[in-house]
């Protein structure tokens, strides 16, 4: 229990604690005006220290041993998916080619038609690496919820891809033309 002395006492010094706390509160205040003031002088903007810390944090987080390795650890599976797609669109160049040389005279239509050839041994054969290639690098590169993986899909893009690259030297046909010997 608390005497009606000690009550007095405590009530007397939380009137003066909150009268300090007010009083502070305003001395920040005016501190924190100050600042502003001095940061408009020097030039210095919000913005300017939203970049400033932003950019310390982005260089605190790049030194920490777990960004390292994951950073060396995505490198390696990007060098792995590129040598991987580069290989794919070797061979789709290398048997458009070997179609081509067999074809002469005719364009790809009349040699074998898209069904028959995707029905083939070899096409089966090569269908199931590639499926195979891209499982192994969408569960190493992190799992298997990406979209956008089928067969087709990735066949249409390295083929583009393949098409586009300047440093292969080799160009695939664009039209039945270019198909015809």
């Amino acid at each position: 229990m608390i005497s009606e002395e000690e009550k007095e006492e405590l009530k007397i010094e939380l009137a003066k604690l909150e009268d300090e706390i007010s009083t502070l509160r305003q001395v920040l205040a005016a501190k924190e005006k100050h600042l502003v003031e001095i940061k408009q002088k020097l030039g210095i903007s919000l913005m300017n220290e939203l970049k400033q810390n932003f950019s310390k944090s982005w260089h605190d987080m790049q030194t920490t041993s777990a960004y390292k390795k994951t950073h060396e650890t995505l490198s390696h599976a990007g060098q792995k998916a590129t040598a991987a797609i580069s290989n794919v669109g070797t061979a789709i160049s290398k048997k458009f080619g070997d179609m081509r040389s067999h074809s002469i005279g005719y364009s790809i239509r009349h040699s074998i038609s898209m069904p028959a050839m995707r029905n083939s041994p070899t096409f089966k054969s090569f269908e199931e690496k590639v499926e195979t290639t891209v499982t192994s690098l969408k569960t190493k590169v992190g799992g298997t919820s990406h979209t956008g993986g089928s067969f087709e899909e990735v066949l249409s893009s390295t083929a583009h891809a393949s098409a586009q690259s300047s440093l292969a030297g080799t160009r695939l046909p664009e039209s039945e033309e270019e198909l015809q010997c």
